[in-house]
């Protein structure tokens, strides 16, 4: 369960609380979201892998059982345009390409050229297997309009108008992992986000 603490009242509220859908993804760590190109399905990077969700059902369609050099941590995951293949990628930059169709793993890597290349990686300034990397894959923060959603500390998400100032915080005391960083994702409408304990919220942004 979620708590929602607004900043300037009422009119400040990003999001409906409670959560509008909740995906339950297992008792591992949500930590990365991606919409499927047609928009019908999520893609859910955890601390186990990832696996891929029918939205409207809820129902898990696919698994992905990543792992680097026995770490089965996914701190990005991301379909490829037209929603064929995912790509995941995690803690030292590793990337395992997944055929969606029959859900085996695809090791011809090299042929996708929408997955960042070392190159690429360099000039970004960034170097594989330190905390930065893995900071700039992860979705810590989102922006929709003139809000944007941060993720802080102990799983809350913070949302901010365009001067800096805090509009409603959602934290869960439910979450055990002090270090555990929400993944932010604004999508048709709504905010997405997941917890340490394998649950996939999705919040309809309010009215204003």
């Amino acid at each position: 369960m979620a708590i929602a603490v607004l900043g300037c009242g009422v009119s400040a509220q990003v999001v409906m609380t409670p959560a509008a859908r909740t995906i339950n993804a297992g008792k591992a760590e949500v930590t990365c979201l991606a919409i499927a190109p047609k928009g019908d399905r999520i893609l859910v990077g955890t601390s186990s892998g990832a696996a891929l969700y029918d939205i409207e059902k809820g129902k898990r369609v696919a698994e992905f059982p990543y792992n680097e050099d026995g770490s089965t941590v996914v701190y990005h995951a991301t379909f490829n345009d037209n929603g064929e293949f995912v790509v995941l990628i995690g803690f030292a930059g590793t990337r395992e390409v997944w055929d969606v169709k029959d859900g085996k793993q695809d090791k011809v890597i090299a042929k996708h050229r929408w997955i960042p290349d070392a190159i690429r990686t360099r000039e970004l300034g960034l170097k594989k297997g330190n905390s930065a990397f893995d900071r700039f894959y992860q979705q810590a923060e989102a922006t929709e309009g003139a809000i944007t959603a941060r993720a802080g500390k102990d799983g809350v998400v913070v949302f901010t108008d365009k001067d800096g100032n805090a509009l409603q915080t959602l934290s869960y005391p439910a979450n055990k992992d002090q270090h555990h960083r929400a993944p932010c994702l604004f999508h048709n409408g709504q905010f997405i986000t997941g917890t340490d304990n394998g649950q996939v919220l999705f919040y309809d942004l309010a009215k204003h």
